[in-house]
């Protein structure tokens, strides 16, 4: 199988060239463009999937719904909405909220070191998913409340990107904060908020994470 390629990208998401996947996730890292997809029920609960146990970095830990690469000739919500039935086996449409910057390492094996796209989309509770062998292990509905339960007593097994997305989700455009303002609205609060700052302390604890203009 051929090499998988990622848009390198400077501070302000301008594509600057490609790199293998693997070189892009050493230690130090290159600054490459991704992006985490978030599926919520109409009650606003998230579905979250453990990252398979053959993955390079956060192996068995949990994630946001997806998260991937988009590659040359596509936008943020394309990739997104190629790589669901890639690893979920559903058809789900997206719409864009924000981006941004975050640099962490795992362990001494690699990093992300990304500017990541954040996009949502809305299921049925009673969705049928097929877990894709080599990509995701588990999948579970988490509310608000529950993973800010979790975050609590656990943060190590949650991965970062997944976190700062949810923290920056009042950052999205005003259209977007109204259409989904009911799914959402469990979401930012206060008590979220500080939650979710401390679990990105223990993950970044130098700050090395922003929202891109």
């Amino acid at each position: 199988m051929s090499e998988e390629y990622l848009v390198l990208v400077d501070e302000n998401d301008n594509p600057i060239g490609k790199e293998e996947k693997v070189k892009c996730h050493l230690p130090n890292g290159i600054l490459h463009r991704a992006f985490t997809a978030l599926l919520f029920d109409k009650n606003g609960r998230l579905v979250l999937t453990k990252r398979a146990k053959e993955k390079m970095l956060w192996p068995g830990d949990w994630d946001g719904t997806v998260a991937s690469h988009p590659r040359e000739s596509e936008t943020y919500v394309s990739s997104g909405e190629r790589r669901m039935p890639e690893e979920l086996g559903i058809q789900c449409k997206l719409d864009y909220l924000f981006k941004f910057e975050y640099h962490v390492p795992y362990k001494d094996i690699g990093s992300e070191n990304e500017i990541c796209g954040t996009l949502i989309g809305i299921i049925e509770e009673s969705t049928q998913f097929t877990q894709i062998e080599g990509e995701i292990d588990e999948i579970k509905w988490m509310s608000a409340n529950e993973l800010l339960s979790e975050l609590k007593i656990n943060p190590k097994i949650y991965c970062p990107w997944m976190i700062i997305a949810l923290e920056l989700l009042e950052k999205s455009e005003e259209p977007m904060l109204e259409r989904y303002e009911n799914i959402l609205s469990t979401w930012m609060n206060n008590e979220m908020h500080e939650g979710f700052q401390k679990a990105i302390k223990f993950h970044l604890p130098d700050d090395n994470w922003r929202l891109v203009e």
